[in-house]
């Protein structure tokens, strides 16, 4: 056997043994991905030129190192993946993490990047966020908080969107009134897409060089390009600076099926 191999067979065997003694035991993911007060962070990655030229079982090697990356941090952070290549130019994976402590993404980051598997990537980009209470939605008609309420349409969402947006200084310069007017006039507009399409906000100014990254899902992309050009109509987004630059497009995965996909 080779070490290689041995060091690979190890690596299962570890994963195995922590599943098994419930190290991985989810941290409340529920919470993590809906209560305020959490860090989000999203990092893409592209490929080296080498990963192309290795064979298959050198490659299920470091996809395997990977599995071990991730489920080691599990226990504290809720850690979804996505495949981008072949819907992003710019990059092939990304990773969404949220955690009670920004220190915990942190660490996994930095672990991924050292570990054999990560040496095999380059850094396409890394955002980050803070998700909290909604700052408009309590000023709303009692009738529009309760269409926000309403539950989207049942069913696997598979298409991930990734923009980050920058708000201009008369944004902000403006007061808490007329802010909230036109908030209320971009959510009317996003109204009759609330069910297929799933969006989740995080805060950035003083984390990232954006004000703002949007999280998008659907099963129907249509619906979201219809989104996309409603809210660009409203005065709201006269105050944009940066929308995208990079978008990230992609679809939802689970780390086995990442690990399929890549193996090839």
């Amino acid at each position: 056997m080779t070490v290689q191999h041995a060091g690979c067979v190890g690596i299962v065997v570890l994963v195995a043994s922590l599943w098994a003694n419930g190290a991985f035991a989810a941290s409340d993911r529920e919470k993590l991905l809906t209560d305020p007060g959490v860090y989000g962070t999203f990092a893409a990655y592209s490929f080296n030129d080498d990963w192309g030229r290795k064979e298959g079982a050198t490659r299920i090697a470091l996809l395997t190192v990977l599995k071990g990356v991730v489920e080691q941090h599990r226990e504290k952070i809720a850690i979804d993946m996505y495949l981008l290549r072949g819907l992003s130019d710019h990059a092939d994976i990304l990773f969404r993490a949220h955690a009670h402590e920004m220190r915990d993404i942190q660490k996994f980051l930095v672990d991924l990047q050292g570990s054999a598997f990560g040496k095999q990537l380059k850094v396409a980009g890394i955002m980050h966020g803070l998700t909290k209470r909604a700052n408009y939605v309590p000023g709303f008609p009692d009738d529009m908080k309760a269409d926000l309420k309403t539950a989207s349409d049942p069913g696997a969402k598979p298409y991930a969107v990734v923009i980050p947006i920058r708000k201009s200084a008369d944004w902000w310069a403006l007061d808490q009134e007329p802010r909230a007017a036109m908030m209320k006039e971009h959510t009317e507009a996003a109204l009759p897409y609330h069910k297929t399409v799933k969006r989740k906000l995080y805060h950035s100014t003083g984390l990232d060089d954006m004000d703002f990254i949007t999280y998008f899902e659907t099963s129907k992309l249509e619906d979201f390009h219809s989104l996309i050009l409603a809210l660009e109509k409203v005065k709201e987004y006269q105050y944009t600076r940066r929308f995208g630059h990079p978008i990230w497009l992609g679809t939802a995965r689970g780390l086995d099926e990442i690990i399929e996909i890549l193996a090839q």
